[in-house]
C-alpha cells in the first residue's frame, strides 16, 4: 500500500557498477556486498528468492513472486560489480536497458551492411 516493499530491482546495483568502474572507488563495492548481505539475509527463502512484502517490518514476510529482472539484471551486475574490470571493457561493449552487452561497431565494421 505504501511502496514499503522491495522487488529487488537492479538500478541502484547498476549505479554502483558504473560509477565502480569509472572511478574505481572502492565504497561502490562495499555498498554492494551491504546490498547483496540484505538481498541474502531478507529475500532468501528456502527454495529461491522472493520480493519482500515491506522493509519496515520484521520478521520479513515475502511476496509471492520474483521478477525476472532479480536474475537478469540484478544479479547480473552485483557479479560485474565485484569482477576484475577487464571482464567487460565498456569502451567496447554498450550494456542494454536489460543489461545484455552488445559490441559496439566503428564506422568500418558497418560498411557494406
Amino acid at each position: 500500500r505504501d511502496g514499503a516493499h522491495s522487488l529487488l530491482r537492479p538500478e541502484t546495483v547498476e549505479s554502483l557498477y558504473y560509477m565502480h568502474y569509472y572511478t574505481g572507488d572502492p565504497k561502490y563495492r562495499r555498498w554492494g556486498h551491504a546490498i547483496l548481505k540484505a538481498i541474502n539475509t531478507y529475500a532468501k527463502t528456502h527454495t529461491a528468492y522472493a520480493s519482500v512484502a515491506h522493509v519496515n517490518q520484521l520478521p520479513v514476510s515475502h511476496l509471492d513472486r520474483l521478477e525476472s529482472f532479480f536474475i537478469s539484471e540484478t544479479l547480473k551486475y552485483l557479479y560485474l560489480l565485484f569482477a576484475p574490470r577487464n571482464v567487460l571493457d565498456l569502451n567496447k561493449y554498450v550494456l542494454t536497458t536489460e543489461a545484455h552487452p552488445l559490441p559496439i561497431f566503428s564506422e568500418e565494421d558497418l560498411e557494406g551492411w
